[in-house]
């Protein structure tokens, strides 16, 4: 059902995003211009950055990046490479490594959960999930000078935590991989491009 299934991938978004928290230690610092830029946008009206990050973002990347690029692959190549080069698109508009190597392990999901149910809602429901809780936690007053998750963490309560999301998303990717498939490429009809409505 699209209720369950919606409340499966938002959770499976949720749960990954905390997992790609741990790149961020082995990524170099951010320069300060990344840093300003990021809090220029946070600075911004909070209705103004909820629209252009949590609703215009979602709306107008998976339907570029999902609806037209991998719906196009689909057709082209097998689903992993598809998914793949789509994410590799997905990450390369953020064009900075700080956002890029999350955006391509989340465009990942996002392709996957597309490639299995053929909605761009779900994935709009993901990316939007995505963005609005980055928006939230920018918000939140004790978070804003951490790193990671784990400087507001105890280590015991970080790693349970991870094995939690890991369970899940296990949960999720089985879940997932039991929709059965109308083709080889998709369950929906990839020879039609979505028209903006993203039915």
């Amino acid at each position: 059902g699209g209720l369950k299934m919606g409340l499966i991938v938002s959770i499976a978004t949720l749960a990954l995003a905390f997992m790609t928290d741990v790149l961020t230690r082995v990524l170099p610092e951010a320069p300060q211009w990344f840093e300003d830029a990021m809090n220029a946008i946070m600075d911004a009206p909070v209705w103004l950055t909820l629209i252009s990050v949590s609703v215009f973002a979602p709306l107008f990347e998976e339907w570029l990046c999902r609806g037209l690029v991998l719906r196009g692959l689909l057709q082209k190549m097998n689903p992993t490479a598809a998914i793949s080069v789509s994410a590799i698109f997905f990450a390369v508009l953020h064009m900075n490594p700080w956002q890029a190597v999350p955006a391509f392990i989340l465009g990942s999901l996002f392709g996957y959960v597309y490639y299995k149910t053929g909605s761009l809602k779900l994935t709009m429901l993901m990316h939007f999930v995505n963005n609005t809780m980055a928006l939230v936690m920018s918000r939140i007053p004790s978070l804003q000078d951490a790193e990671t998750f784990a400087d507001v963490m105890s280590p015991w309560a970080y790693a349970c935590v991870i094995a939690a999301c890991i369970i899940f998303l296990a949960a999720a990717f089985i879940t997932l991989r039991a929709i059965p498939m109308s083709s080889e490429n998709a369950p929906c009809n990839c020879d039609e491009v979505p028209s903006i409505s993203f039915e």
